[in-house]
């Protein structure tokens, strides 16, 4: 997954707030995992993968449906952005979070 900057947390967090609230955690998992397969068809291709987009966390959510972004004091929406943190922190289905880098080059 290319690295994770703050509109990708905001569009993972608002495709969670659009889907049912017994399926979010699973879906930033899911979210994690698409942008991850998508980056390494980017690196492998050179092109955009054609279902979850350019690798980056925000390609993958923006293709669901998203929520309006609500205001940060929103419970729900919090909620939803503690979900996409504490799947950045797990890093997703492969274990632990590598450290990130500020810009999406690479």
């Amino acid at each position: 997954m290319r690295p994770v900057l703050h509109g990708d947390v905001v569009t993972a967090a608002r495709a969670l707030c659009a889907a049912p609230a017994a399926g979010r955690a699973g879906l930033a998992a899911r979210l994690l995992m698409e942008a991850g397969a998508a980056d390494a068809y980017r690196r492998h291709t050179g092109r955009r993968h054609p279902a979850w987009g350019d690798g980056t966390l925000q390609a993958a959510a923006a293709r669901r449906p998203l929520a309006p972004e609500p205001r940060l004091d929103d419970p729900v929406y919090a909620e939803c952005m503690m979900l996409v943190f504490e799947a950045l922190v797990a890093g997703g289905p492969g274990g632990r979070a590598s450290p990130r880098r500020n810009s999406r080059s690479g």
